[in-house]
């Protein structure tokens, strides 16, 4: 079985009819093979049938117990991959609707338990101000023609679930991020001090990592952990969404990497308040 991943790119029914012509192929009942690989039925049928989108283990898994060659394996083991790596782009966005990636968002938080953001260079939407939030979604290069304020009103809308207690939201921005001036002097300040009194809710837990600390890695992306189910990492034209386990893993070692030589709570409070000082000074 010859496969091209990269042609194939994100077709998910691909990845389910080759598994599903495999198992017929080797003679096995989903049923048989579903306790050959310690899945349920259900799982293998959903899987086959295109409506459950198995991660690389559970391929890897199947592969296993259907005992294919190795090309076959790594064909469908690299397809795999690429079904649970989504890009979506910047301008496609736009031109849907910013709202419609407001309502996404929502939908995602809302079904998230523990929810980890990395913020090397911009504050995250869950903690901006309204004019903080206006500037960020509108951007100099390819800028959104409409709908922003609704988008805005959306996205303020969001926020409301930072009250929820039992969730658990985890934010760590670099010194970097809180001292960018994306806004005049007094928006930053406005800004900073609203991250001081959001790092005191108790569903909310915020920290600081400063330009003074040795931290032996790059902060090259902006990315958040949803859980244990995927990871979105932002881009200048776009967001990848990545959903396998490993891809997962990588990305909650490297929170807790940065996490590791960040200061939280009281500590990060007085490098917020002493930058939004900065800002006061400035104007």
């Amino acid at each position: 079985m010859k496969l091209d991943p990269q042609r194939a790119g994100q077709d998910r029914r691909q990845l389910a009819a080759a598994l599903r012509d495999l198992r017929k192929a080797s003679g096995l009942s989903g049923e048989r093979l579903a306790r050959r690989c310690g899945m349920s039925q259900s799982k293998i049928s959903r899987i086959e049938n295109g409506r459950l989108l198995p991660s690389v283990v559970d391929v890897v898994g199947i592969l296993t117990a259907l005992g294919v060659d190795r090309d076959t394996r790594e064909a469908l083991t690299a397809l795999a991959r690429v079904a649970n790596t989504e890009y979506q782009d910047l301008r496609s966005s736009v031109r849907r609707g910013l709202h419609h990636r407001q309502r996404e968002l929502t939908a995602l938080e809302e079904n998230t338990a523990h929810a980890r953001y990395f913020l090397p260079a911009l504050i995250t939407g869950l903690l901006q101000t309204p004019q903080y939030m206006r500037t960020a979604m509108s951007p100099p290069i390819d800028p959104a023609t409409a709908d922003v304020s609704k988008a805005v009103a959306m996205k303020l809308g969001r926020q409301a679930i930072l009250h929820d207690g039992t969730k658990r939201f985890e934010f760590l921005l670099t010194e970097s991020a809180i001292r960018w001036r994306l806004c005049a002097p007094s928006v930053m300040a406005v800004q900073l001090d609203h991250l001081v009194s959001v790092s005191r809710l108790p569903s909310v837990r915020l920290g600081v990592l400063p330009l003074s600390r040795q931290v032996p890695d790059g902060a090259y992306h902006t990315f958040t952990v949803y859980d244990d189910r995927l990871v979105t990492v932002e881009l200048f034209t776009g967001r990848l969404v990545l959903r396998d386990p490993k891809d997962i893993g990588h990305y909650r070692s490297l929170f807790g990497f940065f996490s590791s030589h960040a200061v939280w709570a009281d500590e990060a409070r007085v490098i917020l308040q002493a930058v939004a000082d900065t800002f006061r000074d400035a104007e």
